[in-house]
């Protein structure tokens, strides 16, 4: 009689994270005393500490991240999308009730639904832009998502799946619910369609008071005009914290974590000329691989307790 794969998959998840756990504990002992980002004893670690300081302090993420659900495509973009220092830098614990909006083949999903699968809540909010059904590219993209949910519960088996439209959730229960919002290089669409004020209204509504926004988003120079914003995908910082201040967030913090200094961001295609998306072929692609994924902005909101 065969093993329930499902069951194979959990044991495999907890032997990974005993694993892990036990190596970092280890790791730990040995560097006591050693100093912190700040260069004092025992202080915490920044949002440009290095992979094992983190994994240190989080050994659940760490497990999350080095998990077999993630195939050997999405680990290769870790270089550039630094998920254990994102994630740190938003604060997310595996007991929250996290919220993800747009989240496209399931990248951070991946990471974020074995972490939070016990102890918390993982929300997944499809973006219906204001011309109403998705296109038939995208339409395929949320079926080939909802099958990989369905598939494997032992890891998507506490994930909700609903949709946001006009500034509205629908699919799962949202006002004043979730412990964190997470939107992950989606800005410059909702600026494209008129919808980035509504969105951000609706992402202060569903959050607890104290409770963060986290935002990634790729970096304009400052000055860039918003024609130039719709036609590059590159979005200034001011922009983005200008509105969300206007939907009632504080800015709690910044992160360098995700930026590239060799981002240019003058390409005929806009940021979509580097990868992972190379939408202009094989021309100048080797270029375009040495540069690498662009650079981005990491921002932290807080929706106020008064």
């Amino acid at each position: 009689m065969n093993p329930d794969p499902t069951l194979k998959l959990r044991a495999t998840l907890r032997n990974a994270l005993a694993t892990t756990s036990a190596a970092l504990i280890l790791t730990a002992c040995a560097n006591a005393g050693a100093p912190g980002a700040s260069g004092t004893p025992g202080a915490p670690a920044d949002s440009s500490a290095s992979p094992p300081s983190i994994a240190a302090a989080n050994p659940q993420l760490s497990a999350a991240i080095s998990g077999p659900q993630r195939g050997d495509q999405a680990r290769q973009r870790d270089i550039y999308r630094h998920p254990a220092q994102t994630l740190q830098f938003f604060d997310v614990t595996p007991s929250q009730t996290v919220l993800e909006i747009a989240p496209g083949a399931g990248w951070y999903t991946d990471i974020l639904a074995p972490y939070l699968r016990d102890h918390g809540k993982l929300a997944e909010a499809q973006y219906d832009g204001p011309q109403g059904a998705p296109s038939a590219q995208a339409q395929a993209s949320r079926a080939e998502f909802a099958r990989k949910i369905a598939a494997t519960p032992a890891i998507y088996g506490n994930v909700d799946i609903g949709t946001l439209r006009a500034g509205q959730f629908s699919g799962f229960p949202a006002e004043g619910r979730f412990d964190r919002v997470l939107t992950f290089r989606n800005i410059h669409n909702w600026i494209k369609d008129g919808q980035i004020d509504a969105n951000l209204r609706a992402f202060y509504a569903v959050l607890k008071p104290g409770g963060i926004l986290g935002v990634e988003e790729h970096r304009a120079a400052p000055g860039t005009t918003l024609q130039q914003t719709i036609d590059s995908g590159y979005v200034t910082e001011a922009y983005v914290i200008d509105h969300a201040r206007a939907a009632g967030f504080e800015l709690a913090g910044r992160s360098e974590v995700n930026a590239n200094p060799r981002d240019t961001k003058d390409y005929p295609h806009g940021v979509w000329s580097l990868p992972p998306a190379y939408k202009g072929g094989d021309v100048d692609r080797a270029k375009y691989a040495a540069i690498g994924e662009s650079d981005r902005m990491t921002l932290r909101f807080i929706k106020p307790t008064h």
